[in-house]
């Protein structure tokens, strides 16, 4: 059995047993790496630890650290109540709000899961409040998480422009971002407008009796969320006392810092996973107490995912399965066709599987098939990207469960059919949609 083949069956029984036992892809990732690239290769052991993505590594750390402290010392708490209050009591706006909190976590640095395990109590308990549907409240989120999710300075958005960084394509970090967002912000119109978001409009919370909204804004802000740094959130009840606290020192420094983040990796195009590091690093001196177990919230599991992921994909590499499914594809003369197909691929197996891995794995895959120029490759690659995460609303995804989960006041077993039913339209015509805005008019 030739050594491509060796590594291509490799890879589906990690999809399998990842999918099957709860564990890790990135350990079953090392192990194969190890296993098929001496056994089978005949690597030695420097050789593999040498595609270890070290620059990939320090981004996941360093972006996971700086949000771990934001949400340690309250500074996602404030931005949340700062977003919820601009809400006025217009019950239309909330499931909107939910959409920009969600994107705006992820677009600065939050994972997926994270923002939709803090933000979806919150919108769920709002929907439950004030009537909305939980369908669309839930996935407003979701979508939002998406939507932001690509940013150039966002773990999907590192992993993707790292991943492309090191081939000979074209770059887009821009447009892979303002793609993702804008394709997530039109699936969440059509969801408002489908889902009962039109008779929203005109509705104020000062009408449910149930919450004591009226025309001040100290009665406004009853609307506030408070939380502590968890997925343990909830909407603040009526009588509770509390009252948005003011600006701290150390949220006034996580602020500035994000800024920083920002300004400088994307304006002076310095290393995002050093200024990351170096910006939690500086806030944790600053404020020992609040960053307090901050080490222990970095995402260790997704850094040991992307990490093994693309280890074993260097193995890949070595053994020429890279090229070989490349020339496989090329060879079937239908450039379209095969961008069309990629992105299915993507789509289906994301849907079951981590869109992390999926993106780490498939992106690679792609490049032989990009680098002969019949399909933008710019363009390909946001729509396979936008096709891999936007099927994250799977009750089988960790966003999707995370929603099915917090729903209140609803029928488990109804909710989970409308999150199936939902999911499985996105995964039959989100991929085609990605493929024939992004891809196919060769305009990106």
């Amino acid at each position: 059995m030739s050594p491509e083949i060796i590594t291509i069956i490799a890879l589906a029984a990690m999809f399998v047993v990842a999918t099957v036992l709860p564990v890790n892809m990135g350990a079953l990732a090392f192990v194969a790496a190890f296993l098929v690239g001496t056994l089978a290769l005949g690597m030695d052991t420097d050789s593999i630890i040498g595609a270890f993505p070290g620059d990939l590594f320090l981004i996941l750390v360093g972006v996971t650290y700086l949000f771990a402290i934001a949400q340690n010392n309250g500074t996602v708490d404030l931005l949340v109540r700062s977003a919820v209050r601009l809400v006025g009591g217009r019950i239309a706006a909330i499931p909107w709000v939910m959409f920009a909190i969600t994107a705006l976590l992820t677009a600065v640095g939050a994972l997926s899961p994270a923002a939709v395990a803090i933000i979806a109590p919150i919108a769920l308990g709002f929907a439950a409040r004030y009537g909305i549907n939980p369908l669309l409240m839930g996935m407003m989120v979701v979508h939002g998480a998406q939507g932001g999710g690509f940013s150039p300075i966002s773990i999907y958005g590192a992993t993707v422009n790292g991943i492309v960084a090191g081939t000979d394509l074209p770059a887009g970090p821009l447009t892979l971002f303002l793609s993702s967002l804008l394709f997530n912000i039109g699936i969440s119109v059509l969801l408002f407008f489908s889902l009962g978001g039109r008779s929203l409009i005109g509705r104020h919370a000062r009408d449910h009796d149930e919450v004591h909204v009226g025309e001040h804004s100290d009665d406004a802000e009853r609307l506030a969320v408070r939380g502590h740094g968890s997925s343990a959130y909830k909407a603040e009840e009526p009588g509770s006392g509390e009252t948005p606290r003011g600006l701290r020192f150390d949220q006034i420094a996580t602020l500035i810092g994000l800024l920083l983040l920002g300004v400088l990796s994307l304006g002076f195009d310095l290393d995002i996973g050093f200024v990351a590091i170096t910006v939690a690093v500086v806030l944790a001196v600053l404020s020992p107490k609040a960053q307090k177990g901050a080490i222990n919230k970095i995402s260790w599991s997704t850094v040991l995912l992307l990490g093994g992921m693309l280890t074993f994909v260097g193995v890949m590499e070595e053994a020429g399965t890279i090229e070989y499914v490349g020339d496989s594809v090329a060879g079937l003369g239908a450039p379209m066709l095969v961008a069309l197909l990629l992105c299915y691929i993507g789509a289906i197996v994301s849907a079951f599987a981590s869109s992390t891995a999926i993106l780490g794995v498939t992106i690679p895959l792609a490049v032989p098939f990009l680098l002969a120029g019949d399909v933008s490759a710019v363009g390909m690659i946001a729509a396979l990207s936008v096709a891999s995460t936007i099927v994250d609303v799977s009750p089988f995804s960790t966003n999707g469960a995370l929603v099915l989960a917090n729903a209140k006041g609803v029928d488990p077993d109804r909710f989970y059919r409308q999150i199936l039913a939902y999911s499985g339209v996105v995964v039959l015509i989100g991929p085609l949609v990605a493929w024939a805005v992004l891809a196919a008019p060769g305009w990106l």
